[in-house]
């Protein structure tokens, strides 16, 4: 019996967990595994690249999981720069193009279909947007043209767009750079993956490192020189000068193919999918990573969240199904972290505006606490905010900013979350205790007793 045609469109975290994972489960006479990546790089950390950048972290070895020898090695059959250009499910293949041996393109037959496609940067419609010297940072190619960039500039100043989980990593790695940095932000605060009250603490600390941020700032377009490389970013009332510019406006699903093979897409974009990442009314075929939206376990409702920790698991469900196991992806509470150089930014659950748009009552409180025993050396401040429903006292989600420490309590937040328990309940939870790591209670815990009344004043 010939062996079953695994094809999946990409190579970095969840296509190439799907593969990993199903090769463990099937062997190559029983299940045989092509995967293209249109990159020069598979199974990489795209999360490590502003610290490569930065020169925290050698690059872009030291980013890489596994090589294309090594899935090779384990009967994977990875090609490398052959992008996917048309999926044609009636006939159950893909178009694909050698994007270096003068577009040559050949069709390849599958009988199961990975998606593993990724996500793309936002690069808003401007003047001078794709003009040399402006950078996306999304791959390991991204990357490098970035640094390839920095090498070449005889000018330290940058711009940077957006002032979210990529913007403010991004001008961390260029301040470590002697880079003069100004970022601009269109809303009110920077990273409005926070509340306003918190972001404002960002913005705080942002302008105390010398990052100028400016906010409220709509980007109009950039400006080119005589070579037509960017010289300067352009806002409504003002012009700032740039030797490179760089965007961090987030990302979207990358579902061309998708849409145009009409398959089901969500709000954001995103490929739909059941709990075992199959996409919906398809039998053959499953989607994983940043390309899909997953289901908010405290809303109840779809989001798209890119991130390598939900791909990656993503890739193991795929790659038992697909296999003719069973697994599931249930979904996700929200939990991100990051940090500008020292200080560290952390959410998970629900923000305001996101309990307001799925309709939850609820109370909201704010503690500032240490992130040690506030006699003991090094004690720094923290401020947390915790969101409770207000009937029920369930946690419905928990921002964080503050110094060294504060970033990975949240995960203490993520767990009560995933448990869906009460702030009252959370003021019982055993956390470790001693002087150099924590006060006798926690901040976590000052903000669950401090909710736990709130919700009490609150009643029905």
């Amino acid at each position: 019996m010939a062996a079953e045609q695994l094809v999946i469109v990409g190579g970095d975290a969840a296509g190439m967990a799907a593969a990993s994972q199903a090769r463990r489960l099937r062997k190559p006479d029983e299940l045989a595994i092509t995967a293209f990546e249109r990159s020069h790089f598979a199974s990489y950390s795209a999360c490590g690249i502003p610290y490569w950048v930065g020169g925290e972290v050698d690059g872009p070895d030291a980013l890489i999981a596994r090589t294309p020898e090594e899935h090779r090695a384990r009967d994977i059959d990875l090609r490398m720069r052959r992008e996917v250009t048309e999926l044609d499910l009636d006939r159950g293949r893909v178009r694909t193009r050698e994007l270096d041996n003068g577009g040559r393109e050949s069709w390849t037959g599958f009988d199961k279909l990975v998606l593993a496609t990724g996500a793309r940067p936002r690069r808003p419609d401007l003047p001078g947007i794709d003009a040399p010297g402006v950078h996306g940072v999304q791959t390991l190619d991204d990357g490098r043209a970035l640094l390839d960039t920095l090498g070449a500039s005889p000018g330290r100043r940058a711009v940077v767009v957006g002032a979210g989980y990529i913007g403010v990593e991004m001008a961390e790695a260029l301040i470590r750079r002697d880079y003069e940095v100004t970022v601009l932000e269109q809303s009110a605060q920077p990273m409005s993956t926070l509340d306003p009250d918190m972001g404002a603490l960002v913005h705080e600390a942002m302008c105390a490192m010398g990052i100028e941020t400016v906010r409220g700032a709509t980007v109009t377009g950039v400006l080119t020189d005589g070579d037509g490389r960017a010289r300067a970013v352009t806002t409504e009332d003002a012009e700032y000068p740039a030797d490179v510019v760089v965007l961090g406006l987030g990302v979207r699903p990358e579902t061309t193919l998708a849409a145009a093979a009409g398959l089901p897409l969500g709000e954001s974009g995103g490929l739909l999918t059941d709990l075992g990442m199959r996409v919906r009314g398809q039998e053959h075929i499953w989607a994983g990573g940043d390309c899909v939206e997953v289901l908010d376990l405290v809303s109840g409702q779809l989001r798209h969240i890119a991130l390598g920790t939900h791909a990656n698991k993503h890739g193991q469900v795929i790659g038992a199904n697909v296999s003719g196991g069973y697994a599931t992806f249930p979904g996700v509470v929200g939990t991100a972290v990051s940090k500008v150089c020292d200080l560290e930014i952390a959410r998970t659950g629900l923000l305001e505006r996101q309990a307001h748009a799925a309709g939850l009552r609820f109370v909201t409180v704010t503690v500032e606490a240490t992130n040690r025993a506030g006699y003991y050396p090094g004690a720094r401040p923290m401020h947390v905010k915790m969101l409770a429903e207000r009937r029920t006292g369930r946690l419905l989600g928990v921002q964080i900013v503050g110094r060294e420490g504060a970033g990975k309590r949240v995960d203490v937040a993520a767990v009560a979350l995933t448990a869906g328990m009460t702030v009252e309940r959370m003021t019982a939870l055993d956390l470790g205790y001693a002087p150099p790591f924590s006060p006798v209670w926690d901040p976590v815990l000052v903000a669950a007793r401090k909710a736990t009344a709130a919700v009490r004043d609150a009643g029905a």
